[in-house]
């Protein structure tokens, strides 16, 4: 008899999206004329760069020819793309980061969703709340938690975020074997410090944990003083792995490149204490598991690094904060408390009450889709989640919905 793995079984239903899609999917029968302007999905709107583009066609013209043609590529992904990633977006900020250190994948949720599994099963896991859910499903079926309760799994360490703190959480009370952060952050739109992150690694550190970091939206800080890794902290390389796409800075959401970075300096242990690489395991998984990105991507990828791909990247990025901007200005015009918008193309909003009834009031009264923050965990609640990815016309038009409808 074919057994499955119960820990699915513990899974809360993904109720949010389902959610939103059904609720949207009645408004739409019953309003067959209303447009609805959607700002809930963390979905680009824009094409690829021109520099992207023109690197895509010229990478299918040589799989066109047999002289030219590229078969399984390294599972780590080509020097190339290698290369640059490790010049343009690290060693130009002082982080050393080696290129053999760099492994290219086909998105950011994969590598984060996927990391886990190197690792015991009877570690101590701490996820920030509110939290991008693949942190915490991820651990779930890997069985390192026990049933939810009211909207809580335990087994699990949760970092509350809130009004107070400002949404970065304190570090945990007690000691913990692997830590997410997310910066800046998804829902929230929240920044850290350099001293902030200073603390995490200091924490790591003395307890021999380790540091995943997603920076997925690393490139729409725009404030030199904030760090856009971790790897800008001293110590970082001994205790953090990074995650990073060129989904939302490229557009590369319906393309699929992105990479995680591994140090050789990340050590983990056998049950005994032995120590052992991580950059060894995760290359171990990787080399087992993916078979990497496609060569036309890659190349694709790379020109992001060129000087028409990073104007290019910069002029999406500010689009799409000029609409943050814009957001976040309406909210707070209307007598709303926001984070986020500034330096993250998500703008976090105190609903003064409950998330869904706002998600409601804004869809049926304004035709406009948000995110409820009860969706991201307990301390979402009472909040919502606006995206600035749309066009421009589009965002003003929402927001004058808003405003007819608060």
């Amino acid at each position: 008899m074919i057994k499955i793995n119960e820990n699915y079984k513990k899974l809360q239903a993904s109720y949010l999206f389902s959610d939103i899609a059904k609720r949207v999917t009645a408004f739409q029968q019953a309003n067959p004329d209303k447009h609805i302007i959607r700002l809930g999905i963390g979905d680009v709107t824009r094409a690829l760069p021109d520099a992207c583009v023109k690197a895509f066609h010229a990478a299918v013209d040589e799989m066109a020819n047999d002289a030219t043609f590229h078969g399984y590529g390294p599972e780590q992904g080509y020097d190339f793309l290698r290369e640059a990633i490790a010049k343009g977006d690290y060693q130009s900020r002082g982080c050393n980061i080696d290129t053999d250190e760099v492994f290219v994948s086909d998105g950011a949720k994969c590598d984060s969703g996927n990391f886990q599994e190197i690792f015991a099963n009877d570690i101590n896991v701490a996820i920030p709340d509110p939290v991008y859910p693949v942190y915490v499903d991820t651990n779930v079926m890997a069985g390192r938690t026990g049933q939810a309760e009211d909207g809580r799994y335990s087994g699990l360490t949760y970092l509350d975020g809130n009004k107070a703190n400002g949404f970065i959480p304190d570090l945990p009370s007690e000691p913990v074997d692997l830590i997410y952060l997310c910066f800046p952050n998804n829902p929230t739109g929240a920044t850290a410090t350099k001293e902030q992150l200073q603390q995490w690694v200091d924490y790591a550190i003395a307890n021999k944990a380790l540091i995943l970091f997603d920076a997925a939206y690393e490139a729409f800080v725009q404030d030199e003083s904030l760090p856009r890794s971790i790897y800008e902290i001293e110590g970082a390389r001994q205790v953090a792995v990074e995650f990073r796409s060129f989904s939302k800075t490229a557009g590369f959401t319906g393309t699929r490149c992105a990479y995680t970075v591994v140090p050789k300096d990340c050590t983990a242990y056998t049950a005994s204490g032995e120590a052992v690489s991580i950059h060894d395991l995760w290359n171990r998984r990787h080399t087992t598991k993916f078979n990497s990105v496609s060569y036309p991507v890659q190349k694709a990828a790379e020109a992001v690094y060129s000087k028409e791909g990073r104007s290019q990247v910069q002029e999406l990025v500010t689009y799409y904060l000029k609409n943050a901007k814009y957001i976040r200005e309406q909210m707070e015009a209307l007598g709303y408390d926001c984070i986020g918008g500034e330096n993250s193309p998500y703008i976090w909003i105190d609903a003064k009450g409950d998330s869904w009834t706002f998600f409601d009031t804004m869809l049926n009264n304004a035709g406009v889709v948000c995110t409820p923050g009860a969706g991201f965990g307990k301390c979402g609640e009472g909040y919502i989640r606006i995206s600035a990815f749309n066009s421009f016309e589009n965002v003003q038009d929402a927001m004058s919905r808003i405003s007819g409808a608060l």
